[in-house]
């Protein structure tokens, strides 16, 4: 169940990892830090939290945070060198925001396949992922032989 976070875990990710965050992006987590994106029945995604270090609680509720997924997540082959991992469906793939070289993180959101190691954007940002779910998992399922 996702839940509020202080700004102050949020500029600390963004110092960890040497990105800004969209303000939309951070508006939405710090309401909301974490949760999942329905795309449709079939397909979802969990958003990694900012990692909120205000009591134990929040801690464990929070240890899958975004500075180590996206760590781990640069370990593989083929994860986007500009890539911060924000979300996984579950089977390695993951939900990213990228930049351009600056840090300054865009408000798209990508889905890279852990398997070809493709890269696609499914959304203007998070807030308009709100598109047509059936054709946008369509999409999904034909481009990635899911």
């Amino acid at each position: 169940m996702p839940f509020p976070i202080d700004e102050k875990y949020v500029i600390e990710t963004e110092s960890d990892l040497n990105v800004k965050f969209s303000t939309e992006f951070k508006n939405r987590m710090m309401k909301s830090n974490g949760g999942e994106l329905l795309i449709s029945d079939e397909f979802q995604f969990e958003l990694y939290p900012f990692f909120d270090k205000s009591d134990r609680k929040l801690i464990s509720r929070t240890c899958n945070h975004i500075g180590l997924e996206t760590k781990n997540a640069r370990e593989w082959s083929g994860f986007p060198e500009n890539g911060i991992a924000i979300g996984s469906d579950g089977y390695g793939n993951q939900l990213i925001l990228t930049h351009n070289g600056d840090g300054n993180l865009t408000d798209k959101l990508y889905f890279w396949n852990h398997e070809t190691r493709h890269v696609e954007k499914i959304a203007e940002s998070i807030n308009k992922l709100r598109v047509d779910k059936n054709s946008l998992w369509k999409r999904i399922k034909s481009k990635f032989n899911l």
